[in-house]
């Protein structure tokens, strides 16, 4: 193993003094240079640029176009020309067009595009042609923006979210626009005199035209190491600012069809709810921002998608909170390297769970606080420190047949803490990194909560990402460990658990510690890869995770105990030719083992993508998985032979400058195990009005799973080590139905709806337990029977056995209306109905017609808030 990766990450520690001087990225934007203006006071921000600073300065002009005709000039003309005073930064823009009736100014909300035409100013105010901060506005006056944490255009961290101003115009001759960008709102160095990367883009889906000040070709990888130049700006000094966003809220909340609380003391609890918090954003000299929040409310944000897991690793979910969304670049490098940080551990659900006739729990722990440090040193130095604070969770309990009540204690006050370093080698885009993470739980606590939980957590480590030959290749690797204290108890638990199964009887290399009171362990590993060139691209590396490496108090982990290789080769075509615009085909192999040297799974897949002459674009995929050997398929038990398959995906969807966007897909799987089935995705988003954008995505699978784990017990054959390793057939079915709603009755004000509903079902049988260890054959059962507390009685030969029955079927629908007021610059006004119906005991096909109709119809609750928060820079 040591053998394995030690290659790689030797030829990576000699290159680190290499590309400190290795050239600097081609800068295809090098000769391009345009001045600021100083004035001293800006224009009125009205989109007209009609006042006298516009008139007598010169704009720049000579766009050329990326798509459809890569070098050509752009076919309308676009000017430019940017001003500043000392509090702001000022961007006018005018966009000629031969038919100005036809420009496209369908409306969307705050952060979206859609499919109108838009023009673009991207800055890389640090000069460090790697990061940049992009600013938009469409035709009809939407502003969007976003963050490039990396070298790369299509890279973009849209959880930036500045405050800023932007309008804009029609005239006889087309369209205009008009920034005001605070320097409060950008993060820059202290010099006297600033030379910032700079990059305008104006994109007309009438004509699926894309043109740019600087293009960056087709074949490169890369976006701020190609900008031209912007000077002439002095006498500008970050902002030592202090922004406060106070807010209250409010809820109401009622329930659908019979009272849950019913028959309990609960039952008068009251129905709403008031809070307040503030978030504050302060400036710590020139560099550093500092962002806290005290008791941060997510009441107006998205519902998670429904769906069921029935393996035994955890769902990861998309952080959608803008506190933790905001400049979480700063804290990840998953991209070449382990997922230190998962920011939904922060406010997540309570981590144990209460049993009785009646239990009601929260949905999260409450933050009680929270504070982030970020910045950029003029060293090239970026920071990121983030902690939290959340409080004690309970569980209200009831047993109708004592009619006794309780409160149990569900998860104990926390404290989360992570830090980030990164450090930029030279003027090439090179960086190093280090992390670090900690997790305290129960704090304050003379007495544990429970056995069942880590105290403390600890992990973090170093990595590397290296640029060669002016970007053509990356180098990356990274090394850390972990650190996880706590009661036998609790260790056990992590020892036993699904991301390494210690106890599996098979094995020689870890054993299970009942009195351990710690748990380390490892990680480590290289990539090599060709990212830009005109036809061949490539990548291979190698990474390992020992037995005793833990993430999950703090990051993302599915399983440790994996030693990795993967390879991938890219042949792509970026000219367009006669049939086809682009296309690309790639060939990957990937396989995995554990520290025993058991091979778990192997991959051999064809990817490929193609864009038409009409924009219209494809992909697919094929993969091959053979056989391997799993140490998860049977959760703790012996090792378990995994089946063959042949596993396929497509997709299809029509030009992105198109009003009406749809996109259809579906795949295919068969596997020797009896396993087999399929699924159809579909979306369509029509602008039946210029304010006005309808959303379906219908989505159904029908498949069967030939060998579903159901449960493991005693009084197994020698053969599995005296247990018996149950498995079944289960045909699952699953149909969703998303539905949007947007109404935009100006930029700043929106009215949004999401409902899903959403029906799932699953039916075992042929059940059937494990052969041999290392087998794949099951000793198939006989009859089995429903008893009437709602188990299975299984038949075997002359004996029988009780099983639980494993089967579902799920009725779920959630919904979101949100009124959306942005009534001044950073601040708003949420108004939101929320909808959250759930029933696990429905019968019938939940691919009938009438199945997502049940789901409307489900028991659950309505929750209607009103949140009012208000920004204004106190410094």
């Amino acid at each position: 193993m040591q053998s394995l990766l030690a290659p790689p990450l030797l030829a990576s520690l000699l290159l680190v003094g290499f590309t400190a001087r290795a050239q600097t990225p081609a800068e295809s934007g090098a000769a391009r240079r345009m001045e600021a203006i100083r004035v001293e006071k800006g224009p009125r921000v009205d989109g007209v640029l009609d006042d006298d600073v516009w008139r007598r300065i010169p704009f720049t002009s000579d766009f050329m176009q990326k798509e459809p005709d890569q070098g050509k000039p752009a076919s309308l003309r676009t000017e430019v020309a940017i001003v500043y005073d000392a509090e702001a930064l000022y961007v006018g823009a005018r966009m000629a067009s031969d038919k100005p009736e036809d420009i496209e100014t369908v409306m969307t909300r705050r952060d979206e595009s859609g499919s109108a035409e838009r023009f673009i100013l991207s800055l890389d105010t640090y000069r460090d042609r790697r990061t940049a901060y992009s600013f938009a506005v469409t035709a009809a006056g939407v502003r969007v923006d976003w963050y490039h944490p990396q070298d790369d255009e299509y890279t973009r961290d849209s959880s930036y979210s500045p405050v800023w101003q932007a309008r804009t115009t029609q005239t006889a001759e087309g369209w205009v626009a008009e920034f005001r960008i605070p320097f409060s709102q950008l993060r820059f160095s202290k010099a006297a005199e600033q030379v910032w990367g700079v990059n305008f883009n104006r994109y007309i889906p009438r004509r699926n035209e894309d043109d740019f000040w600087v293009v960056v070709p087709r074949d490169v990888t890369g976006w701020s190491s190609h900008f031209g130049e912007l000077t002439g700006i002095r006498g500008v000094a970050p902002s030592r600012r202090v922004e406060l966003v106070p807010y209250v809220s409010g809820d109401l909340q009622a329930n659908s069809g019979a009272n849950p609380r019913a028959g309990t003391p609960f039952e008068s609890r009251r129905p709403y709810s008031g809070r307040a918090g503030l978030d504050a954003k302060v400036g710590l000299g020139p560099n550093l921002t500092l962002d806290a929040t005290v008791n941060p409310d997510f009441g107006q944000l998205d519902a998670d998608p429904a769906q069921v897991n029935l393996t035994a690793f955890e769902t990861f979910l998309e952080e959608r909170r803008p506190f933790f969304s905001e400049g979480s670049q700063l804290f990840s490098n998953d991209e070449y390297g382990p997922a230190w940080f998962y920011s939904r551990r922060i406010g997540g659900p309570p981590r144990l769970s209460a049993e009785a006739d009646f239990v009601e729990s929260p949905r999260a722990s409450t933050i009680w606080g929270a504070a982030k440090l970020t910045g950029r040193l003029s060293s090239g130095l970026s920071l990121g420190a983030l902690g939290a604070f959340t409080g004690d969770a309970f569980a209200d309990t009831y047993d109708f047949a004592t009619r006794t009540q309780d409160r149990v204690k569900l998860d104990s006050r926390t404290g989360f803490g992570v830090l980030r370093a990164q450090q930029e080698l030279g003027d090439g885009g090179s960086v190093v990194g280090a992390t670090l993470t900690t997790m305290q739980w129960g704090i304050g606590e003379a007495r544990l909560l429970t056995r069942e939980l880590a105290r403390e957590a600890y992990s973090g480590g170093a990595d590397f990402r290296l640029r060669l030959l002016g970007g053509e290749y990356f180098l990356s690797g990274f090394a850390g460990g972990s650190l996880v204290r706590g009661d036998p108890a609790a260790i056990l638990r992590l020892q036993e658990s699904s991301a390494r199964y210690f106890q599996r009887p098979d094995q020689r290399y870890v054993r299970v510690s009942p009195q351990a009171t710690a748990l380390s362990g490892y990680t480590l590993g290289a990539k090599m890869e060709r990212v830009s060139g005109e036809h061949w691209l490539w990548s291979i590396s190698a990474g390992a995770v020992s037995p005793g490496f833990e993430l999950n108090d703090m990051g993302r982990l599915n399983t440790a105990d994996d030693i990795d290789v993967d390879v991938g080769l890219t042949y792509r075509e970026t000219d367009p030719g006669r049939f086809l615009r682009n296309w690309e085909l790639t060939l990957s192999a990937f396989t995995n083992w554990n520290y025993g040297l058991t091979r778990q799974s192997s991959s051999l897949s064809l990817n490929g993508s193609v864009t038409f002459p009409n924009f219209w674009a494809g992909e697919f995929r094929a993969t091959y998985m053979p056989r391997a050997l799993s140490d998860s398929l049977t959760r703790g038990g012996p090792l378990m032979q995994s089946a063959q398959g042949l596993d396929t995906e497509f997709t299809l969807t029509n030009s992105y400058s198109d009003t009406t966007r749809w996109t259809v897909g579906g795949g295919a799987w068969t596997y020797e195990s009896g396993s087999r089935g399929g699924f159809v995705t579909a979306s369509l988003t029509l602008q039946p009005h210029r304010r006005l954008r309808l959303g379906i995505e219908p989505n159904a699978s029908l498949y069967t799973d030939g060998m579903q784990y159901v449960d493991t017990l005693e009084g197994g054959r020698a053969e599995t080590y005296g247990h018996r390793y149950i498995f079944g057939s289960v045909q699952r079915r699953e149909v969703a139905l998303r539905l949007r709603a947007n109404l935009f009755l100006t930029p700043d004000l929106s009215l949004e709806a999401y409902a899903e509903p959403f029906a799932s079902s699953g039916t075992f049988g042929s059940f059937g337990e494990l052969e041999r260890a290392g087998g794949r054959s099951l000793r198939r059962y006989g009859s089995f029977s429903r008893l009437a507390d709602g188990g299975l009685e299984v038949a075997d030969g002359d004996s029988s056995f009780q099983l639980y029955d494993p089967d579902f079927n799920i009725r779920s629908f959630r919904s979101n209306v949100v009124l959306r007021w942005e009534w001044r610059p950073g601040s708003t006004l949420f108004l939101v109905w929320q909808q959250d119906r759930y029933m696990g005991l429905a019968r019938g096909n939940p691919l009938a017609p009438r199945s997502l109709g049940d789901a409307l119809s489900s028991p659950g609750g309505h929750t209607f808030a009103l949140k009012l928060n208000w920004w204004f820079p106190a410094g």
